[in-house]
């Protein structure tokens, strides 16, 4: 099985795991053995199902606006946690990879094979949601045409990003590629690093 078969099967399993209740504050119960890579994909995708229905959420026009500053902070704090997952999937990859005797002329990618799979994990969101609207009985016909000519494309799309993916990690295990990875230095959430939290603690 090619890595992104795995992925998009288990993205596919934690998308619909959430919509059975469609709640934000539903608990995961992760299927996946704690450790396993797949335990960690199926993390990943949560947050991000979580995340796609916050957003829905904080942009009601009638919200109230203490309501909103709560929601603001949670997807924060799961933009953290997001952050997390993708290093988590990066470091398990760096060490498959790990002997992997590297060619002298080997190239390094734009990204990090995680933050590919990344983008993987909300295309399977797009996917899901762009489909529910081809299936709704209150639209007019050509809402249900836009959206089907626009699943046509998301679909394409997972394809080809699936393959590129699984072409870059095969060239990384023949060696003709090399992972660098950057931990993500978010400055928003430090209070180190953000002007507004250090000037305000030292005071």
């Amino acid at each position: 099985m090619a890595f992104t078969e795995l992925c998009n099967e288990i993205f596919s399993r934690a998308i619909n795991d959430y919509h059975r209740a469609d709640d934000v504050d539903t608990k995961v119960s992760n299927p996946y053995g704690e450790g396993t890579i797949e335990n960690s994909l199926y993390m990943k995708c949560w947050i991000d199902t979580v995340q796609w229905h916050l957003e829905d959420i904080i942009r009601d026009p009638q919200i109230d606006p203490a309501e909103a500053l709560l929601l603001k902070r949670r997807i924060d704090r799961s933009n953290q946690d997001r952050t997390d997952l993708v290093e988590q999937i990066d470091s398990w990859l760096r060490d498959k990879y790990k002997d992997v005797e590297v060619m002298p002329d080997a190239r390094i990618n734009t990204e990090s094979p995680a933050w590919a799979i990344d983008r993987l994990s909300i295309l399977a969101l797009k996917i899901y949601h762009m489909k529910e609207q081809t299936e709704r009985t209150d639209a007019e016909p050509q809402h249900l045409d836009k959206c089907k000519a626009k699943l046509d494309v998301l679909l394409q799309q997972q394809v080809d990003l699936s393959t590129a993916i699984d072409q870059l990690l095969d060239d990384i295990a023949a060696g003709r590629k090399y992972m660098k990875v950057y931990r993500q230095m978010k400055m928003y959430n430090d209070p180190a690093t953000n002007p507004v939290l250090y000037s305000k603690n030292n005071k």
